[in-house]
């Protein structure tokens, strides 16, 4: 199991001060063996809205560190020009000197797209295009595109990247459709437990799979990986009520955006703007024992083990730890060592099993 930071939501942080926790911690996890630092694209609204653009935050990860991999997570495609992401990232890719991999989502939310009003409708098949579009920039092909004349121009992107190949993933939220489309483009999945279950997720990553051998021949294997809301300590019980406050008030935030999600997934659906605050808060109350019991990365390192084996069997390759929803910096940095080792004690265990192949 490969283990990665997230960010996604720090909206508390003080102005002058904005990306300590992001550069702190991504210099930790640069220094001791972390696969990747993922940062989104969120748009006009303070849960993410510190995270506009991941190529710009990325730019900054690329001379922050030296050896970690700089991820979007996500760009939303239908947002954007497809020339204009192969040269941000192309950019980033020679300041990192070839670290960088993209998960494309297609995007939800409505508001997000006063920015490209036009591509909302065909979302889905924008980002599909997409793909292949980004490949053969990224490989220096001229392609064509309507130009200002009402023609059409080849262009080709500049600076060359690093990297031959482009790394993708596909973003999900837990639509089987997305990770078939994902094995069929030969793409990894980046995706969350907020509308799957484990054995949702065990089912759509088996979908994926399968897909993706029958496009790319049976040895393709794919890459999936997971957010998880993550806090170690040597507690179960004190992480608990570490998490219970700031993560409560992360999912009051949210409850216009991952919150609506989550909630109409539940039987029967639950339309937001017509609770209660009292209902509000019983919904915020069961999301975070959810969360904490079943859908997150929380409690001690033994307890990690557990919930790492389990996502192993399920098929997942990486754990995306997300870590900025309101912990205090130096707690966040305090569990950073015991991520580390719980880190440590997986890549073990999977020498010991190489060990017993042999």
């Amino acid at each position: 199991m490969d283990f990665s930071l997230f960010y996604f939501a720090d909206y508390g942080a003080a102005a002058d001060d904005r990306y300590r926790l992001l550069l702190d911690t991504a210099q930790f996890a640069d220094t001791h063996g972390f696969t990747a630092v993922w940062t989104p694209e969120r748009h006009f609204h303070e849960f993410g809205g510190q995270y506009p653009n991941p190529a710009v935050t990325g730019a900054a990860l690329a001379m922050a560190t030296e050896r970690i991999a700089i991820r979007a997570g996500s760009v939303v495609a239908p947002l954007h020009h497809p020339a204009r992401i192969a040269e941000e990232w192309s950019v980033v890719d020679n300041l990192s000197r070839g670290r960088v991999g993209v998960s494309l989502a297609s995007g939800w939310h409505a508001m997000d797209f006063v920015l490209r009003p036009e591509n909302y409708r065909d979302r889905k098949e924008v980002l599909t295009r997409t793909v292949e579009t980004l490949r053969r920039l990224w490989a220096q092909e001229e392609v064509a595109f309507p130009d200002g004349a009402g023609q059409e121009s080849k262009v080709r992107i500049f600076p060359p990247p690093v990297q031959p190949e482009m790394p993708l993933w596909l973003t999900s939220a837990g639509s089987a459709e997305t990770f078939r489309t994902a094995g069929r483009l030969g793409t990894g999945v980046l995706t969350h437990l907020i509308g799957q279950e484990i054995p949702d997720l065990e089912r759509n990553i088996a979908a994926y799979r399968a897909e993706l051998a029958a496009a790319h021949g049976p040895g393709a294997r794919g890459h999936v990986a997971l957010m998880l809301h993550t806090l170690l300590g040597t507690d179960r019980e004190k992480v608990r009520e570490e998490v219970r406050e700031p993560f409560g008030d992360y999912l009051r935030s949210s409850i216009g955006l991952i919150m609506k999600t989550a909630a109409a997934a539940l039987p029967g659906g639950i339309d937001l703007e017509r609770l209660s605050p009292q209902d509000r808060e019983f919904l915020v109350a069961r999301s975070f024992d959810r969360y904490f019991d079943t859908g997150g990365l929380f409690g001690t390192v033994e307890d990690g083990m557990e919930t790492v084996r389990g996502l192993s069997a399920a098929g997942v390759d990486e754990v995306a730890c997300l870590i900025d929803f309101g912990v205090p910096e130096d707690r966040v940095l305090q569990g950073m060592h015991h991520l580390n080792t719980l880190r440590e004690r997986c890549a073990d265990d999977r020498m010991e099993d190489r060990d017993e192949q042999r």
